[in-house]
Formats: C-alpha cells, structure tokens, sequence
C-alpha cells in the first residue's frame, strides 16, 4: 500500500511534496515532540514561517 502512495506523489506533471518536520515543546511537560506535515514544495518556506 505504501508503494502505491509513493508512486503517486512522484506523477510526471504532478505537484511534488516535501516533509515539514518541526519540533514542537510541549508547555505541560518541556519535552520535545516532533510534528510531520507534508507539503506542497511551494509552500515549504510559509509553512515553516508560521
């Protein structure tokens, strides 16, 4: 299944993706958590401003 996800995003003429991995502390405990999000490449730089 997974192969099949992949080979979609990588369609000739498609929008390419990029993953966002930020981390992110939590307020309650201090420790570090890390949030994926897939992005279009486009959008990387907004993403990452927010």
């Amino acid at each position: 299944m997974a192969k099949k996800v992949v080979a979609t995003l990588k369609k000739e003429g498609g929008v390419s993706y990029a993953k966002v991995i930020r981390a992110v502390k939590s307020p309650k405990t201090g420790a570090y958590t890390f949030r994926e999000e897939m992005v279009p490449s486009t959008e990387v730089q907004a993403t990452l401003n927010k």
